[in-house]
């Protein structure tokens, strides 16, 4: 059986909450991976295209140019090095793995047209998109298609919400916003930052996180003392900032992807206003760091991952990374969550015993036939059901913080508690 080499091939067995036991040396994440594949194919049925070399081909999507670019190539770069990985070691039954990239420039319309054009080239299943509102435009396609699409980095609430779970082809290895929202309020309230301002853009994404905020703030007995909606692209604040200085707002709330996150802290630079700045994971882009300098200093983000190699797959995976692409990761959560996704349907396809590769099978081996999968995010042990496409849950996230221009844990108690992957709850 698959599943037993698979389980028995790990360089190490958990020991406690998915701790390493202490002799484990030199994890590398694709040695899982090879077992795997050297098991199904010597015991894979012989029906199951054993020998042939036809590539798998396995769709992208995602802003590789663009305003999103910033995250949208560190997630391909992600795939890619997994797919990479992978392919070393033989593929999927001997098959290499071929990846069929489409630009969607973080625009709807290009989106849906680019999907359209995955899905004609038959592509067996699809990893992507960063942005929320071109997700949405184009995940109709795939769920009527039944062609299983995984989303590493978009996170609004509402691209899994979609569609009755049981129905779903449509899964995530994010954390939603309906998570993050009501994480990151918990941690102002406990600061005593409890007058709220939230600046959210009128993007797809900039609507779904205003609601989960004004939802999670409501939880805690708290409405926003003022909201502005700006359009993507806007140059100049102060308007909005001065109002909400004049409302009493000790925190800004900020909900945007792109160089908008810069331009609310260098408003509140000019306007001397010290009042800390905090959001989703947006916050720990290059448009914002870049952009804002030291205006960025001490806001705050929600993460899944922060690049520091405080285990021997988080430390693998950085220096695979840095030697593959010749630098630093830009988005480290784009990269790992995009990472992740890839050696996820990578093990779903070790849960089709006959090797048809089909959406349905891929769809039911995805909701629970797959192996616990050992990633750099977390421990992936039954990630998904048929009454859940959401991977992520709120164990599983620290709050990052903008020090000397780089992303670090806002925590030491969360840095030391990262040690510990955090499995699913």
């Amino acid at each position: 059986m698959i599943s037993f080499v698979l389980s028995s091939a790990l360089p190490f067995a958990p020991s406690g909450p998915g701790r390493p036991r202490p002799q484990a040396r030199c994890w590398r994440p694709g040695a899982v991976v090879a077992a795997a594949l050297l098991a199904g194919v010597a015991l894979a049925p012989a029906h199951a295209q054993i020998g042939s070399t036809t590539p798998v081909r396995i769709g992208v999507v995602g802003p590789f140019t663009g305003p999103s670019a910033d995250f949208g190539v560190p997630m391909l770069n992600g795939i890619k090095l997994a797919v990479d990985e992978i392919n070393a070691v033989g593929g999927y039954l001997g098959r290499p793995l071929e990846l069929v990239v489409k630009d969607d420039t973080a625009n709807p319309d290009q989106g849906r047209k680019v999907s359209q054009e995955l899905l004609a080239e038959k592509v067996v299943a699809t990893i992507g998109f960063c942005n929320t509102g071109v997700a949405l435009k184009a995940i109709d396609l795939f769920q009527d298609a039944k062609s299983p699409l995984i989303v590493p980095c978009a996170t609004g609430t509402a691209v899994t919400a979609k569609y009755p779970a049981p129905d779903s082809y449509i899964f995530r290895v994010q954390a939603r916003d309906a998570i993050q929202a009501p994480f990151l309020v918990d941690d102002i309230v406990k600061r005593g930052w409890d007058k709220v301002a939230i600046f959210a853009d009128k993007t797809g994404y900039g609507e779904g996180g205003y609601n989960d905020v004004v939802a999670a703030l409501a939880a805690k007995n708290l409405k926003p003392v003022h909201v502005a909606r700006f359009d993507l692209g806007v140059k100049d604040l102060t308007a909005e900032l001065t109002a909400a200085r004049n409302a009493g707002a000790n925190v800004v709330y900020s909900y945007t992807v792109g160089p908008e996150n810069a331009t609310i802290a260098n408003g509140k630079k000019a306007l001397n206003w010290k009042v800390p700045q905090v959001g989703p994971w947006p916050l720990s882009f290059p448009f914002f760091l870049e952009g804002a300098k030291d205006a960025a200093e001490g806001a705050l983000m929600v993460q899944t991952f922060i690049a520091e190699p405080s285990n021997e797959r988080r430390a693998s995976f950085l220096s695979g990374y840095t030697r593959k692409f010749q630098g630093k990761v830009a988005v480290p959560m784009a990269a790992a969550n995009a990472y992740d996704a890839t050696y996820l349907l990578m093990y779903s396809f070790l849960g089709i015993r006959d090797g048809n590769l089909s959406g349905k099978a891929i769809k039911e081996s995805l909701e629970g036939k797959m192996k616990t999968y050992y990633g750099v995010v977390t421990t992936y042990d039954k990630p998904f059901s048929a009454q859940d496409k959401d991977a992520i849950t709120r164990n599983m996230l620290v709050m990052g913080m903008v020090k000397n221009g780089a992303i670090t844990f806002a925590y030491p108690e969360d840095a030391k508690r990262n040690l510990i992957i955090q499995r699913k709850q």
